[in-house]
């Protein structure tokens, strides 16, 4: 084969059997799109730990599309479909920096129209990171169908949910920490993963079932179940919450997170450290119960 046209870090991502749902793959790779030996072009995954080719999938001039999953909250997940079959192939992003994923996408799309079109490149911007990320800092499961519409789901709160953008700004701050020497703080006698766990949580959803409800909406709007105990207790005992976890006590550890704290509702300062992240949230708590309390009162006094 020739030498790439078009080559950029992504990870695969498969869908989970008997549902619409999707899970990444942690594993590290690329993909490629190429000119083969027969005279067509071949959109090739390469896995970059072994440096061998997996997927080698041949594509027809007006064939096939390379789209963004809309329904992923991380926002970086893309599906390459096929208008002659109903093959789906999922893919995340694996570069830190997202800045340059409208650019590889638009240049795949445009080979897929026409082989013969010549990549269009911006050039990567100033400072440009090509730190890889895995799933501590990466996507969680997402649904693979298309949604029915733009309209917020069911039940959702009215309150601001960090968006795909806040989002990925976190998870290029988490990745940027890693190896990184002058960052060091002492370490807090314990961690959200410690306190998060599945051991911790899943009791509180039986033994508090209005827990269900109040989490229910700062979870992916499009879950496609019903809120129930069930749900709760596996998507806590799933990896993908525990490397969330993971990634957010080394973020909060660094003080890096000043600013993502406000999409959740928090004072800046929240963002500052774990202890002063958990007083934001128990401040948060004890200003709500009292809120309550009041409200309760002047009903009673009515």
């Amino acid at each position: 084969m020739s030498e790439p046209r078009i080559a950029f870090k992504a990870g695969r991502a498969f869908r989970r059997e008997g549902t619409n749902w999707v899970d990444p793959s942690a594993t590290k790779g690329a993909i490629l799109l190429q000119n083969g030996d027969d005279g067509l072009l071949h959109f090739i995954w390469k896995n970059r730990g072994s440096n061998n080719v997996e997927e080698d999938l041949i594509l027809f001039p007006g064939d096939a599309s390379f789209v963004k999953v809309s329904q992923s909250a991380w926002g970086r997940t893309y599906v390459l479909k096929f208008s002659s079959s109903d093959q789906r192939h999922f893919f995340w992003m694996q570069d830190a920096d997202s800045s340059r994923d409208l650019e590889f996408v638009e240049n795949v799309n445009r080979l897929l129209a026409d082989p013969e079109n010549v990549p269009i490149w911006a050039g990567p911007s100033v400072g440009q990171s090509n730190t890889q990320v895995t799933p501590a800092a990466g996507p969680s499961s997402v649904p693979a169908a298309e949604p029915p519409s733009s309209q917020p789901a069911a039940g959702s709160s009215g309150g601001h949910q960090p968006t795909a953008e806040e989002l990925a700004q976190l998870q290029q701050i988490i990745s940027s920490m890693g190896g990184g020497a002058g960052a060091a703080t002492s370490a807090p006698d314990f961690l959200l993963q410690d306190i998060l766990t599945p051991a911790n949580l899943q009791p509180l959803f039986r033994t508090h079932p209005e827990l269900v409800a109040a989490l229910f909406p700062h979870l992916p709007p499009d879950l496609p179940v019903e809120p129930s105990a069930e749900v709760l207790e596996q998507i806590v005992a799933s990896p993908q919450f525990r490397s969330a976890v993971r990634s957010f006590d080394v973020a909060l550890s660094t003080g890096a997170l000043q600013g993502f704290v406000r999409a959740l509702g928090l004072p800046e300062e929240a963002g500052n450290g774990f202890e002063a992240f958990l007083r934001a949230i128990q401040e948060q708590a004890n200003s709500e119960q009292e809120s309550g309390a009041g409200a309760g009162e002047r009903m009673d006094t009515d």
